[in-house]
């Protein structure tokens, strides 16, 4: 496992990426579309959003172990922003926002999401706070490639093919460095098989400035030693700060310890 976190921490902790259709189904069993109620009363309102990289399944579980919690939770799925062609970011913000309708809102998202959750929010009036899950702080003015190494940002223009494309996230890792953090052989199917090819151009889009996103307090996960320097800059901002040691995919495969996590959260961010 060494070697795989000492690859992530290179690769993840870069991947901070920060028009539209509307949310389509996400494919989350028995959570109806984007949102769905629980049998007990609901407390709050929570948009988890996937990274753009990967598929909206990887909040599956967490999603219904929240709405068991009493919560009303939403799904927006960003997977068409990514093949439909550019703005790709502007287009999985307007997912984003159309998803949280007229409710007030905490926005949650894990790795790739968070840079999209301060365009999100600065386009809402009705954001309460944001909990960022092992993933990248808002870099308005930058694009993604603006804030990885040199070497990292020539090795992906390298992979790409003729026509601008990088192969799906799992495919970034060996076989065997993916079964190591999905373990269960069903899982680790379905997660690959919803991860989409990328589009090089859309880690050269600049992430637009979001100055009201502020205004609601926030929150950060960390799951990942990949996170750490978020994780800190987070704390030194004053947020709440949670660190699991776990692993970047802890939503699928310690899903309960990451809801137990965003509950402690959710109570300090009502405090």
């Amino acid at each position: 496992m060494e070697g795989i976190e000492w690859r992530l921490e290179r690769v993840l902790s870069a991947l901070q990426l920060s028009d539209a259709k509307p949310a389509a189904e996400s494919p989350i069993t028995d959570v109806n579309s984007e949102h769905s109620r629980g049998a007990l009363p609901v407390n709050r309102s929570l948009v988890l959003v996937h990274s753009p990289l990967v598929g909206p399944d990887t909040w599956n579980l967490v999603a219904h172990s929240m709405v068991g919690h009493g919560n009303d939770v939403s799904l927006p799925d960003l997977t068409d922003s990514v093949t439909a062609g550019p703005p790709y970011l502007a287009r999985q913000v307007q997912v984003i926002v159309e998803s949280v309708e007229d409710r007030p809102v905490i926005l949650v998202g894990h790795s790739g999401a968070g840079p999209l959750l301060a365009s999100a929010g600065s386009s809402l009036d009705n954001v309460r706070g944001y909990i960022f899950v092992d993933a990248g702080l808002p870099t308005p003015g930058n694009s993604w490639m603006e804030t990885i190494p040199e070497e990292l940002a020539a090795h992906l223009r390298d992979t790409a093919d003729a026509e601008g494309w990088l192969p799906p996230w799992p495919e970034w890792w060996s076989s065997d460095e993916l079964a190591e953090l999905l373990p269960d052989p069903l899982l680790r199917a379905r997660f690959v098989e919803n991860c989409p090819r990328l589009p090089l151009s859309m880690f050269e889009e600049v992430h637009s400035d979001a100055p009201r996103w502020r205004h609601a307090p926030a929150a950060y996960l960390r799951l990942s030693a990949a996170y750490q320097s978020q994780a800190d800059e987070a704390r030194a901002l004053g947020w709440p700060v949670a660190e699991l040691e776990s692993h970047h995919l802890a939503l699928l495969t310690d899903p309960d310890v990451v809801v137990g996590s965003l509950i402690k959260l959710l109570g300090q961010l009502d405090e």
